[in-house]
């Protein structure tokens, strides 16, 4: 499956910005999605994850209440909302699909991954 994510952008802190990711090549249904972000210098960490019918979600402590992942399979694709930016949000973000997932949150469960859209939460 071929992963497009887009949306992201150059918001003040407070501000919202919602990020989406397209599928195409496979059935989108199979999958369960993921958001990761990897900020500059450091590791890529988890976001979000959410089933292959949307009725698992999971979140980083870090973004619980702000964030919110939703998918559409008849469209084939992944949104993260994200609100009440923090300069900390700062980041790339990757949307990433898995088969199977038990733990949502280890990258290396993900076989596919998208190229990545900046978010910039200036201060």
């Amino acid at each position: 499956v071929q992963l497009q994510a887009f949306g992201g952008g150059l918001v003040q802190a407070g501000d919202s910005l919602r990020l989406s990711c397209a599928a195409s090549g496979r059935t989108f249904s199979n999958y369960d999605m993921g958001w990761f972000r990897q900020a500059a210098g450091k590791e890529r960490e988890f976001v979000a994850g959410i089933s292959r019918r949307g009725a698992t979600k999971n979140y980083a402590d870090s973004v619980k209440g702000r964030f919110t992942i939703s998918r559409d399979n008849a469209k084939g694709t992944v949104d993260l909302q994200m609100n009440s930016l923090k300069y900390e949000d700062t980041a790339i973000y990757y949307c990433a699909a898995a088969t199977g997932l038990s733990n949502y949150a280890r990258s290396a469960n993900y076989a596919y991954w998208g190229q990545g859209t900046l978010v910039t939460v200036s201060s």
